[in-house]
């Protein structure tokens, strides 16, 4: 039966597919060549199976067992379904064939890199790099080894390599800006793009990453310039217009920001992130509609985009409708409920709702969060000194400055409620160290309890801080 039906390579892989699955359908034997079974197999994992895939490899195999390629395309097919103890066997047998296929290693450094073995991935890295022609490959694969096992310091160094070697490797240039960004050396990124962009000016890639080096840094109008530049370069790279429009956004430019945002719906499909962000800026015009419904297309989207809920909640509060803003609030907290502004946003809400309890158990939950959050404590003490709970509201002002003891508006505060609890020498005590950590702060004091500027003495030591 063989001998009628022995198929060699042919120019075009479906003929080779059809007759292997007519060989299935006909539960027959055919005889193929080793490139047949290669396009076989590749066309099952460029179709996302790799079950068939590991099916073809088993009759490639039993019809040419001394080929080391279907060991490691078998390898490479049992990684991918996890299963990496008969990976690593497929490996060993094709190195048994051809110890000198650099695959194998590169394939098996990845298996043991996943199992966190990095001693052994790195000799088996090391073995490839001995091993191969094109060494880029070897370096990117440790650079993504070292980056798991964390040691960012060292990928750098591999990943610089592959881009002295090409300097249009767009991947090692992401990988690269990842590293920086993780390690937080913006400073040190900012100096090697603006070095490789001296060598290679047309680099769409390394003005972006310079952009978001200087965006880092807080550097806005240094960011918006690198964007423009790789804008310039490639007209419909959307994510520079999205992180230029992000940038824009935090000098306060919301009306471009927006146009800028929407330029990327040119070149993508608009995403529920980008209606977000279009939101925040009408939000931040204080155009609560035209807010709203952009963080309604973004809910539409995304249902799990926390911010888009939450969004919509800030319009509502705007308007005045508090008790529909705490529906949205909690649809976002539902989501994350983690998040201390989302809470801050309820805790208000719960106030001008008059629900005082609610209000301080939502307090509560924001400095438990984000202890360092003065707002937060100085509110959350006011609605209890609004209850006439005195003790109450200086206990809070004390774990507040347990968390936050520079902060000069929780003293002055203290002030004002030892005050009103007549504790009077207690309350001196705390307004000199006020005093001292910020003496243009003070008028917090009178803010609060302004029938305190007409006590002599509380002038009096003010002066001798003023005069």
């Amino acid at each position: 039966m063989e001998d009628d039906y022995n198929f060699g390579f042919s120019d075009d892989p479906k003929f080779s597919v059809e007759r292997y699955e007519e060989m299935i359908r006909n539960k027959d034997q055919y005889f193929f060549d080793s490139q047949a079974f290669e396009g076989i197999i590749d066309f099952y994992i460029e179709k996302n199976d790799p079950i068939k895939a590991l099916q073809v490899v088993d009759y490639a195999v039993s019809q040419h067992p001394f080929i080391a390629i279907f060991f490691i395309k078998q390898a490479q097919l049992f990684t991918l379904i996890s299963q990496t103890d008969r990976a690593l066997n497929a490996l060993n047998k094709a190195q048994a064939l051809e110890a000198s296929e650099v695959d194998i290693y590169l394939i098996r450094a990845g298996i043991l890199s996943m199992l966190e073995r990095y001693d052994e991935a790195m000799d088996e890295l090391n073995t490839a790099l001995s091993l191969s022609e094109n060494a880029v490959d070897v370096h990117m694969q440790i650079a993504m080894m070292l980056q798991s096992k964390g040691d960012f310091e060292g990928a750098i160094e591999h990943l610089k390599f592959c881009l002295e070697d090409n300097m249009e490797d767009q991947d090692a240039l992401y990988e690269l800006a990842f590293c920086y960004d993780v390690l937080d050396r913006h400073e040190e990124s900012i100096e090697f793009y603006i070095q490789y962009i001296d060598s290679d000016p047309y680099s769409y890639a390394a003005w972006y990453n310079l952009g978001n080096a200087y965006h880092k840094l807080e550097l806005y109008e240094k960011a918006i310039d690198a964007y423009d530049y790789a804008i310039l370069i490639k007209e419909n790279f959307a994510s520079a217009y999205f992180n230029k429009g992000n940038a824009l956004v935090n000098i306060d430019k919301y009306e471009e920001a927006i146009k800028i945002y929407k330029e990327t719906f040119e070149f993508e499909p608009p995403s529920a992130d980008t209606y977000c962000a279009i939101g925040e800026c009408f939000e931040k015009l204080e155009q609560m509609e035209e807010a709203r419904s952009y963080y309604k297309k973004a809910v539409k989207l995304d249902r799990n985009l926390s911010d888009a809920w939450f969004g919509i909640g800030v319009t509502l509060d705007f308007e005045e409708r508090f008790f529909e803003s705490l529906h949205y609030y909690k649809k976002a907290l539902d989501l994350d409920d983690q998040n201390p502004d989302y809470w801050f946003a309820i805790a208000d809400a719960r106030y001008k709702l008059k629900q005082m309890e609610e209000a301080e158990d939502a307090y509560q939950q924001v400095v438990d969060l984000n202890p360092i959050d003065i707002e937060a404590w100085l509110d959350y003490s006011s609605i209890i000194y609004e209850q006439d709970r005195l003790s109450d509201a200086i206990g809070v002002i004390s774990e507040a400055i347990k968390h936050n003891p520079d902060a000069a508006e929780l003293y002055y505060r203290m002030v004002a409620y030892l005050f009103a609890s007549g504790q009077y020498n207690e309350a001196l005590n705390f307004l000199d160290i006020a005093l001292n950590i910020d003496t243009e702060k003070r008028h917090i004091l009178f803010e609060y309890l302004p029938q305190l500027q007409d006590n002599k003495l509380i002038v009096d030591i003010i002066k001798k801080y003023t005069t």
